[in-house]
């Protein structure tokens, strides 16, 4: 049977999900363009009305699953699953109606919750997009036909972590890098065209569940992953490991993006572990500091200024960065995900909750709250800002709202 989303329009408000003109870059993978959790779009409410924003659609039959969404030229890519496949899905940003699905493997089956984790990247015309089960797929973006296909931890004797393989893949020019954690392939550079090994790391590092970031430190560009045993930089060009450190690894799930500033690299964990601050330079990452004040779970932090926005498990934490001291701290909506765009703090709590808050270090300054009507599952999603939109996910069903001040 065909697997067709339901789709509820408002319709008074549906010429407004046209495209704006000269907008900032689009969401176009893990944490938005430079996989920081922010959004350079401006013209976005500064408060909300009671009850939230206007509700542009509602589309459901999407699939079950935690992935966010990348966004670029009016569409939207996610993963869900439905029976025994998990899928790569487009849907029309403006209607949330489906463009195409693609098959992409086997359901990945979990006690808190089946399907894909990981979030499609966009690559020019290419979308690149691991489900679950480490099935990594390089599509037509346009189509969603497959251009080639493997397993990363079936070619790399990786092992699958407990609650499945979460990462967003890194593409970079000519190559993706992923982390199948297997013997002597703890990370891996696939030419991007051909899906062929470029190089792989020696050392046998099981996969953990955070994505990784690039950054070039002492004119050495590198990617810093995060996983099971260590916080580490590999060299870009080679995959020569240039430093580890074990510091915030905490043994059950390490999850939460690195967060590069200039020569700094901010790990975080929960699970009663804490956050590190590394200065990084050449083979060498000397602690600036280490602090319990910050614990991400889930989701990152994000840095605005001087200051990293995230949630220390379940509370809302403003702490410099510089010398991991805090502003503040809040309840707010509970654990969940932040993201930043114009001057504001987007929260969306794990049941359901979603806020708008200052990001300021001053205090806990909230401009706006209502809730989705959430399943039994928690909301891991992560929310995204696209072309004056907030896009919310609920497992298989997605919320477009429109943010735009009039």
């Amino acid at each position: 049977m065909r697997w067709l989303p339901t789709v509820v329009v408002a319709s008074s408000i549906f010429a407004l999900t046209a495209v704006l003109d000269g907008q900032a870059p689009d969401w176009t993978q893990w944490r938005g363009p430079n996989r920081d959790g922010r959004s350079a779009e401006t013209g976005l409410l500064k408060d909300w009305p009671q009850g939230g924003p206007p509700l542009l659609w509602r589309s459901t039959g999407n699939g079950g699953g935690y992935s966010s969404f990348a966004a670029s030229g009016g569409r939207l890519f996610t993963l869900g699953t439905r029976g025994s496949t998990e899928y790569v899905v487009a849907l029309d940003a403006a209607t949330g109606k489906k463009v195409w699905e693609t098959p992409n493997g086997a359901l990945f089956s979990n006690d808190r919750g089946d399907g894909p984790r990981g979030t499609p990247v966009i690559d020019g015309d290419r979308l690149f997009a691991l489900g679950g089960n480490g099935d990594l797929a390089c599509l037509d973006l346009a189509t969603g036909r497959p251009v080639w296909k493997k397993n990363i931890l079936a070619e790399f004797k990786g092992e699958n972590p407990y609650w499945g393989i979460s990462e967003s893949p890194l593409v970079l020019e000519d190559r993706v890098l992923v982390q199948p954690g297997g013997r002597n392939a703890t990370i891996v550079a696939l030419n991007k065209a051909t899906g062929e090994v470029i190089w792989r790391t020696p050392e046998s590092d099981p996969a953990a569940y955070s994505s990784a970031v690039v950054a070039t430190i002492g004119g050495v560009r590198q990617a810093i992953f995060f996983t099971e045993r260590n916080g580490m930089g590999v060299d870009v060009a080679t995959g020569r490991v240039l430093w580890t450190n074990d510091r915030v690894n905490n043994g059950t799930a390490n999850i939460a993006t690195p967060i590069v500033n200039g020569s700094k690299v901010f790990l975080s964990s929960a699970y009663d572990t804490g956050a590190i601050l590394l200065d990084v330079t050449g083979s060498a990452a000397k602690q600036v500091y280490f602090t319990r004040e910050m614990m991400n779970h889930h989701a990152s932090s994000v840095l605005v200024g001087e200051y990293l926005y995230g949630f220390s498990n379940s509370i809302l934490t403003a702490m410099r960065f510089a010398d991991g001291k805090v502003a503040w701290q809040h309840r707010s909506v509970g654990k969940g995900s932040v993201i930043y765009a114009d001057a504001r703090l987007y929260l969306f709590s794990e049941q359901g909750q979603v806020a708008l808050a200052e990001a300021t270090p001053v205090q806990y300054v909230e401009h706006g709250r209502f809730r989705i009507n959430a399943g039994e599952l928690p909301t891991w999603s992560h929310p995204i800002v696209t072309q004056g939109k907030l896009i919310l996910r609920d497992q298989g069903t997605v919320y477009a709202y429109d943010i735009t001040a009039k």
